[in-house]
């Protein structure tokens, strides 16, 4: 070996070691990042009971930390300008002995890496559940060492749904209109059941391998850009699985929040931002665990947190993804997850990270937005937020009478509450997801008020997000339990007797839909207006909501109508806008609309319109 390409760390070791498992994160980095520091963390056995001679070229070691269990070592580097990509190794001696190599790479970021352009209101993002939407390799149903098995008659195991089964319908996905693809979490997920979902990581630098592989996952990544579809990568920061391997051995006992007993999160997140709030119950909040199996990590200690940025940063540069979705945003320590936050912006000044914040009401949800105007200067320092509130106008709105406060005035007064925010235009709207009952089931399994569903999604303000099998009017009750949320797509399994990704293996009713949905979102993909135009509403009248998207001379026009009757509008009203405009087209049919006087719109429909 050339000697310009060894990176010897040389361990002198007072105990001896057998065999064991040894871990290197990260497993590589990256030459001419903008922060050249870099944390290496080291495992094995009575590894810290050493003596460190550093010979690293390019790499100056600035300090070895140690941490209350003997088996760990965090080395703190400095990356210079003199360092050159290349494989180097990391040597484990003992009295001259060589007990351990580890590969270590730096490698040279792709050009145009640090100004990747994330996700924006110009995206249709579509979510998909991993596990259940199609086994492309059915081969890696079942894998070595993996302790949950593939059976699809389990409501809540393992169906088999890959990464490949996504590579291979990502034709399918582009042709719906969506820009953007946001996946439930792909990390290993080991646990001993009921872990599909992805939420419970055991290994945050490997994807599942009943899923693919690290190397599968980047190759999607560039087979999506290549059809015009960016990546969302949906990680966790609030807790692992509780097989996590470090679980078994942790670096110290503060790594993970602990209470004598196990002590469950009451889930209260207004507590955080609450200037009324008990310690007691803020506490709970943070440090209580989302779930048994879910440990909670304590990012107020520095060399977890330092783990956890880097290991977005290194999904990022490794796999070329275009934004994050985080997981359970407010949970962890809010000081950290603005550090977090910070690090990746300031990495990647162009990216996106939309934060899942489950909050009812705007005022809440408001505190957690980046440069929020906050009673205690609290900047979280994150882009975009999912937009719970007006997720669940839209549950109600379409099933209620009109009223003062009621039917699609619900939608109004969510929009009203924009200026709580300091970037309502990033924010990710939608009307189901993973979690929650599908819409199509809120709505009374009614096609009609679907459609409306979708006409408002795809022209109101912010980043519309669609959910697998939206477009084929699945339904379910979250209330009933995930199972009936996150149902197999139709045609995703080799054995599955028609596919719903093709035309014949649909009914009717599904095609008319793929189809209403496809033509909005296929247009609402090429026009700016309703990516950046300016939102101009009118208070619903007898359920008509009547808005408009304006961007300099260019205009849409939306009317929904959520009423029994059909509606006749004398259009008056909407003079401030309508007077630039002699006529317009109907988006969804292409009906020219020559006289913008008076429109019809039918009983439980939308119309939108192009005006000239």
């Amino acid at each position: 070996m050339k000697k310009a390409n060894l990176l010897v760390l040389c361990l002198l070791f007072f105990l001896p070691l057998t065999a064991q498992d040894w871990r290197i994160e990260p497993p590589s980095w990256w030459t001419g990042m903008k922060d050249p520091s870099l944390q290496i963390m080291l495992y094995g056995k009575n590894i810290g009971k050493t003596e460190i001679k550093a010979d690293i070229p390019g790499l100056q070691l600035k300090s070895i930390v140690s941490v209350p269990n003997p088996d760990y070592l965090f080395l703190n580097v400095a990356i210079t300008s003199e360092a050159k990509p290349g494989n180097f190794q990391i040597l484990i001696q003992s009295k001259g002995k060589t007990l351990h190599v580890f590969p270590f790479a730096l490698n040279e970021r792709k050009p145009g890496s640090a100004a990747r352009k994330g996700f924006d209101a110009s995206d249709v993002i579509y979510l998909i559940m991993p596990d259940r939407f199609a086994n492309g390799d059915p081969a890696n149903d079942n894998m070595p060492g993996m302790t949950e098995k593939a059976d699809r008659k389990a409501p809540y195991g393992r169906h088999g749904g890959d990464i490949q089964g996504i590579i291979d319908h990502l034709d399918y996905i582009a042709g719906l209109g969506a820009t953007a693809l946001w996946l439930n979490p792909v990390l290993e997920n080991n646990q001993e059941h009921s872990s599909y979902h992805g939420y419970s990581i055991t290994d945050f630098y490997r994807i599942d391998p009943r899923l693919g592989t690290n190397e599968l996952f980047s190759g999607m990544v560039e087979a999506s850009h290549k059809l015009g579809l960016k990546v969302i990568m949906d990680m966790v920061m609030n807790h692992c699985g509780s097989r996590h391997w470090w679980m078994k051995d942790l670096p110290s006992p503060d790594w993970v929040n602990q209470f004598p007993v196990f002590t469950r999160s009451n889930y209260r997140l207004s507590t955080v931002a609450d200037p009324h709030a008990s310690e007691y119950d803020r506490n709970l909040a943070l440090r209580g665990w989302f779930d048994v199996t879910m440990p909670d990590l304590n990012l107020q200690n520095p060399l977890l947190l330092r783990y956890l940025i880097q290991n977005s940063i290194w999904w990022i540069e490794y796999s070329g993804i275009d934004g994050i979705r985080m997981d359970t945003y407010p949970y962890p320590d809010p000081a950290g997850m603005q550090k977090w936050a910070s690090a990746i912006m300031q990495e990647y000044p162009n990216f996106n990270i939309v934060g899942e914040a489950w909050f009812t009401d705007n005022a809440k949800l408001s505190y957690w937005q980046k440069n929020a105007r906050n009673y205690d200067g609290f900047n979280s320092c994150l882009p975009s937020l999912m937009d719970f509130p007006l997720t669940f106008a839209i549950h109600k709105a379409f099933n209620e009478s009109p009223g003062w406060e009621t039917g699609l005035q619900r939608l109004y007064d969510v929009l009203a509450d924009d200026f709580l925010f300091s970037d309502p235009d990033n924010m990710v709207v939608f009307a189901e997801n993973h979690d929650a009952g599908r819409v199509f089931e809120y709505l009374g399994k009614d096609v009609r008020k679907f459609r409306m569903v979708m006409a408002f999604l795809a022209t109101v303000r912010g980043i519309p997000q669609l959910y697998y099998g939206s477009e084929l009017l699945m339904a379910g009750d979250g209330t009933l339990g995930h199972a009936n949320i996150r149902q197999d797509f139709p045609g995703g399994w080799p054995e599955d007797p028609a596919s719903a990704f093709t035309e014949k293996g649909r009914t009717t009713q599904q095609q008319e839909t793929i189809t209403y949905i496809s033509r909005l979102f296929n247009y609402r993909k090429n026009n700016p207006v309703l990516h950046k135009g300016k939102l101009i509403h009118f208070v619903p009248d007898n359920n008509v909501y009547v808005y408009f998207r304006i961007l300099n001379n260019r205009a849409v026009m939306v009317i929904l109508n959520a009423s029994e009757e059909e509606r006749e509008l004398q259009t008056e009203k909407y003079s401030e806008v309508l007077k630039s405009f002699s006529s317009g087209k109907d988006v969804v049919t292409g009906k020219i609309i020559p006289d913008l006087s008076r429109l019809t719109v039918g009983a439980m429909d939308a119309m939108v319109i192009e005006l000239n």
